[in-house]
């Protein structure tokens, strides 16, 4: 089985290559969806955030306020890095039974949308890493457009995260979006070929 992880700092383009993969036939694992699960009610990471971060952060039903909490710890990496040391262990526990269970069903290509990589994770865990990039001033302009953002909010989301040059150099492969969609999907499916091509070979190779 190939492992992939598939990553790149917001606005990039991410999701739209993680849609189109999966499309064509890869198995897919979202880490934003584990992330979600892990603070769901009733569980210890929910109760350990409330605790750390304050009670007034769970909604009426109980459950988390994900956009309260994300404004809290935005400026501030000390509480960035609280928040994930609390809630990323859980996530690659989740992961990794779900990569295990993949490669007992045979399947041949998973890819792991894991926006935080090289923050939490170990990308070595990962056969290839796969990194969508735009440059930030067009980033900048889709957070505005496309989710209401305002420039110095834009610019905070931004500086939160690590710099997509240092994460170009560390990635196997590097899907640039910074044009058109039809052009993205091009460079997708370029990706997807080159990800098939290294299964395939793989499943070739005499067992050690």
């Amino acid at each position: 089985m190939l492992s992939v992880a598939l990553t790149g700092n917001v606005a990039a383009g991410k999701s739209t290559v993680l849609a189109l993969l999966e499309r064509w036939g890869a198995a897919v694992i979202d880490a934003d969806a584990l992330a979600r699960e892990a603070v769901a009610r009733g569980t210890p990471a929910l109760a350990a955030i409330l605790a750390r971060f304050g009670a007034d952060l769970a909604l009426a039903d109980g459950s988390l306020d994900r956009a309260k909490l994300r404004r809290r710890v935005l400026g501030d990496r000390a509480q960035r890095e609280a928040l994930n040391a609390l809630v990323h262990p859980e996530v690659r526990r989740v992961e990794a039974a779900r990569l295990a269970e993949a490669r007992a069903r045979g399947v041949e290509i998973v890819v792991s949308d894991i926006p935080l990589l090289f923050e939490v994770a170990n990308p070595a865990d990962w056969d290839l890493v796969v990194l969508v990039d735009a440059p930030e001033p067009i980033r900048r302009r889709r957070l505005m457009d496309s989710r209401g953002y305002t420039a110095a909010e834009a610019d905070e989301v931004i500086r939160a995260q690590l710099p997509s040059a240092l994460k170009r150099a560390k990635s196997h492969i590097v899907i640039d979006n910074d044009g058109t969609l039809e052009a993205l999907e091009q460079r997708a499916r370029a990706l997807w070929e080159t990800l098939r091509s290294e299964a395939a070979r793989r499943r070739a190779a005499p067992a050690r």
